[in-house]
């Protein structure tokens, strides 16, 4: 069964909303929806707090992540005009957890 399981956010655009905080957790959704009103913030992506219970289900992270993870990065790539391991002009990224809801395990 294939999910959406990454939600880019970021150049006035978002996949997100405020009202996703359960699937977003509380920064993933709180990001996504400050983009879709136009505040400036870096684009990013937020991966679903169903991945935590898809792996404590399952043992492995869902097959379609690692495509969803890289077209994500293209995609912040494109949008802020570095590339992620670049030396002379690279993507700086901030890596956050955090999710609305106890993860089931």
């Amino acid at each position: 069964m294939a999910g959406k399981y990454v939600y880019f956010f970021g150049d006035g655009k978002a996949e997100g909303k405020a009202s996703m905080k359960e699937l977003l957790g509380g920064k993933g959704a709180n990001l996504a929806e400050m983009s879709a009103l136009g505040i400036p913030v870096p684009a990013g992506f937020t991966i679903s707090t169903e991945v935590c219970s898809y792996f404590y289900d399952r043992g492995s992270y869902p097959p379609e992540l690692e495509g969803q993870v890289a077209d994500a990065l293209a995609h912040i790539e494109k949008v802020m005009g570095a590339r992620f391991g670049d030396p002379r002009n690279p993507l700086l990224l901030s890596v956050r957890s955090g999710r609305a809801l106890p993860c089931r395990g």
